[in-house]
């Protein structure tokens, strides 16, 4: 570690504003409160929607890969003190200081993991959906005339931790590593978003939506070109925010490794990455980190797997 970044360490303040940052990225980020999951199986779905669920499982595809070269890439954000509504102004401290890390080769999923693909995942280990699932699913089909078609294409929700962890090992896959996931988002250079420098609209990220009765409003996971990551990913600014495999260190650039950098062994929180379908333009920028509890669901909240394609290099 060079001097400027353990000077770096040493400054850090982080943990005196921590609880604060997590309060409101509850708020901006997650939308609605994680619902617990302490608590019993959820029950059968009924009569009525178990139909509905068979057909959406039977839709079920995996997203095709996309291979990130190894290499060097442009981790974090550059200190901004003088603009504070700036774009280039970091959300918090958690994203500081900026620096190159290498990475090995890895693959990754164009796309978010599909409602499809999670329900067939948990059908397979005969698991029921939450009841959350199973509301919102029967609302917007009896409601608002959803066909089951265009449900196998939302993104998976209301999913913990642990069961992305599971689905992404069912494939032969793992979740990517937050440093994995920040250069498939942003490229080698730093991208501010996904897309490059420009600022999101709706024809570059599903963000920003309001619903009455906290419906999510979602695009289709193999949608999204137009604002596709320098590698070619979808929605990875938007949608879903995306569990990763890390847990949450609130100063860990500070002192993370300068190649392939695992995350911290242990923590409170596993990181969450990428803004979703509820949140305010800053937290779709590629630097922006955030954490929850990895037990907890939410309608904002879902992910995409990733795998290893090289043994690490002697450099």
């Amino acid at each position: 570690m060079t001097p400027g970044r353990q000077a770096w360490s040493r400054a850090a303040s982080i943990a005196r504003n921590a609880a604060l940052a997590l309060l409101f990225l509850a708020s901006m980020w997650e939308g609605p409160a994680f619902s617990a999951t302490g608590r019993a199986p959820s029950p059968a779905p009924s009569p009525d929607l178990a139909p509905h669920l068979a057909s959406i499982i039977a839709l079920a595809t995996r997203a095709p890969t996309i291979r990130i070269p190894e290499g060097t890439f442009l981790l974090g954000s550059v200190r901004v003190d003088d603009d504070p509504y700036g774009k280039e102004t970091q959300f918090d401290d958690t994203e500081l200081p900026q620096h190159r890390v290498w990475l090995d080769a890895y693959e990754i999923d164009r796309d978010e993991v599909s409602l499809a693909e999670y329900l067939a995942y948990l059908h397979a280990r005969k698991l029921h959906p939450s009841m959350e699932l199973q509301k919102l699913i029967w609302h917007v089909i009896t409601v608002h005339s959803v066909q089951d078609e265009t449900l196998a294409q939302w993104p998976a929700l209301y999913v913990t931790w642990k069961e992305a962890d599971g689905l992404c090992r069912a494939q032969g896959k793992r979740l990517p590593t937050e440093a994995e996931w920040e250069k498939a988002a942003r490229g080698p250079d730093g991208n501010l978003f996904p897309w490059g420098r420009q600022l999101p609209d709706n024809t570059l990220a599903m963000f920003g939506q309001h619903h009455v009765h906290e419906i999510p409003i979602l695009a289709a996971v193999s949608s999204g070109d137009a604002g596709k990551s320098y590698y070619g990913l979808h929605h990875m600014a938007g949608n879903v925010a995306e569990w990763v495999n890390d847990w949450f260190g609130f100063d860990y650039y500070a002192y993370m490794p300068e190649r392939n950098p695992p995350g911290p062994s242990s923590g409170r929180y596993k990181s969450l990455r990428g803004g979703s379908w509820k949140s305010n333009r800053i937290m779709l920028r590629t630097a922006t980190r955030s954490g929850a509890p990895s037990t907890q669901r939410s309608p904002t909240v879902g992910f995409r797997c990733a795998k290893s394609v090289s043994t690490p290099s002697a450099r």
